[in-house]
């Protein structure tokens, strides 16, 4: 073969799946570019320019890999612990995440009788590092907090802090 390697090959491929967005990036420039130097804020007090635009898009990127961070915890990771899915996640869009589990295993044992459900979040302690370890190791720092109203049933809080 010639002096080009597999790296160049690669290379080129991701060059010629780039040109989308090169080309939708000099449309920006084109639009945006004469208004980067305006003052005025746009919503939410960022400037309507290229950078406001980018920081944006940004936010939309980052909160879309919190979000698989925490489909990874609720499918793979309660899976290799629980051998069971959660039941549910919830999320108000801006950093709080609820993991319900309906028949959580650690609780299950306890489910026979009202008396146990103050000793409950002792049985959660374990889940809450663990999760917070998880998300630790995924780039992001958080508070987990949890809730049981029902035995063999809970809910953990996730709040990412953001930076």
């Amino acid at each position: 073969s010639s002096g080009r390697c597999w790296y160049h090959r690669a290379r080129g491929w991701r060059m010629a799946g780039a040109v989308p967005f090169v080309f939708l990036h000099a449309e920006m420039v084109a639009e945006l570019g004469a208004r980067d130097t305006d003052t005025d804020p746009g919503p939410g007090g960022q400037k309507r320019s290229l950078e406001g635009t980018g920081f944006r898009v940004g936010q939309a990127l980052g909160e879309r890999e919190e979000l698989d961070a925490l489909k990874f915890l609720c499918k793979d990771l309660w899976v290799a612990v629980f051998q069971k899915q959660v039941d549910g996640l919830c999320t108000n869009h801006q950093g709080t995440y609820v993991l319900q589990d309906n028949s959580f295993p650690l609780l299950i044992p306890m489910a026979l009788g009202l008396q146990y459900l103050e000793e409950a979040p002792k049985f959660l302690a374990f889940t809450f590092g663990l999760l917070r370890g998880a998300l630790r190791t995924l780039g992001f720092e958080s508070l987990v907090t949890s809730s049981v109203a029902t035995l063999p049933a809970c809910k953990f809080q996730v709040v990412i802090r953001k930076s």
